[in-house]
């Protein structure tokens, strides 16, 4: 339900979204919720992967409707990504939603598919670089309208496989080829090529990058959507678990170094250290799947049937309408996680 505010009592944030591929339902569920929020305004948008995906559709809908029609591209979104999905022998069987297997780990398909990404590149197994998201993409997203009229702010990241170094992407260079760059996972997509340099996924050197948002917005307020697993239970015994935790500290690596510089000058500022406005104390808030995905099996997040994508959107959904509740009121004031605890 959209709660009415008069401008008095808006907060204006920034919204940081993580990758993890099919777990980004999760992300469309917090969003939905956090845009039904009157009195929730939002500045900018730093996002990388499945985050950049749900962030380009987002920012579509802003620009053609405002936040109604923001909600309505984000279901057609994944929608189409649950349609094209349909196609593939690697989602569930019939059986396995019946039974609420959504994982994948026993589907021979997708054994076989995922023998074949380690023994052959996408250059050798799909030559003519058929990437399915695009046309969902370009279906959904007007990209000349994101980036003649988006009201928000855009930070896309990617990996520059020549340098390392991570590339932000704002609205003027906002394309199909840019968000999917921002989720070209290397073991399963050809790189994406942009003015002559070559692209993997931004999760690897932004996951998401803050930076853009304390240097290019106004607003301290940043909400952090996790979709990958800060902590895991136990120590991997497979193969697969163990290639799934070396992913997703990889790929958290990247935002923990940058809380640890945001705590470092916070502390500073907190003890004087630092005066005058040379630096912004900035205000860290999280909505974490963790209790959602770090008991989901690693291959879920290739998994697009629509009633799994439904269910993360529900929880989605039920995270950030607690995290307002408890949180909302602190908004602009103070940091809602203890970032030392959390991240350092």
């Amino acid at each position: 339900m959209t709660q009415e505010a008069g401008a008095e009592d808006r907060r204006t944030v920034n919204l940081a979204l993580q990758g993890g591929g099919a777990h980004g339902a999760f992300a469309w569920g917090v969003l939905d919720r956090l845009l039904g929020e009157e009195r929730l305004a939002f500045e900018g948008i730093s996002a990388t992967s499945a985050g950049a995906m749900n962030a380009a559709v987002l920012a579509h809908g802003m620009a053609a409707g405002g936040r109604v029609e923001a909600r309505r591209s984000l279901e057609r979104f994944w929608r189409l990504i649950a349609e094209a999905a349909s196609f593939s022998p690697l989602q569930p069987s019939p059986i396995d939603r019946l039974l609420g297997n959504h994982g994948l780990d026993f589907s021979p398909a997708f054994l076989g598919f995922e023998l074949a990404t380690r023994m052959l590149s996408p250059y050798q197994f799909n030559p003519c670089n058929i990437n399915p998201l695009r046309s969902v993409l370009e279906e959904v997203v007007d990209f000349e309208l994101v980036r003649r009229q988006c009201p928000l702010k855009l930070f896309f990241s990617a990996t520059n496989v020549r340098t390392g170094k991570v590339r932000i992407f704002e609205n003027p260079e906002i394309t199909a080829d840019a968000v999917l760059a921002s989720a070209c996972l290397p073991f399963l997509f050809q790189a994406v090529e942009i003015d002559g340099e070559a692209y993997w996924d931004g999760g690897y050197m932004g996951n998401p990058a803050i930076f853009p948002l304390i240097y290019g917005c106004q607003s301290r307020d940043v909400v952090i959507v996790h979709i990958n697993p800060i902590e895991r239970p136990g120590v991997p015994r497979t193969a697969e678990e163990i290639m799934n935790r070396l992913n997703e500290i990889s790929f958290n690596s990247s935002l923990m170094r940058e809380m640890r510089a945001i705590a470092f000058v916070t502390r500073l500022i907190d003890e004087g250290e630092i005066q005058g406005a040379r630096m912004k104390r900035m205000l860290i808030h999280g909505i974490l799947s963790d209790a959602v995905t770090k008991n989901l099996p690693a291959m879920s997040k290739m998994n697009a049937d629509w009633g799994f994508l439904t269910h993360l959107r529900e929880l989605g959904r039920e995270h950030a309408a607690a995290w307002l509740e408890a949180s909302f009121e602190r908004l602009g004031r103070e940091s809602t996680v203890d970032v030392r605890a959390l991240y350092l």
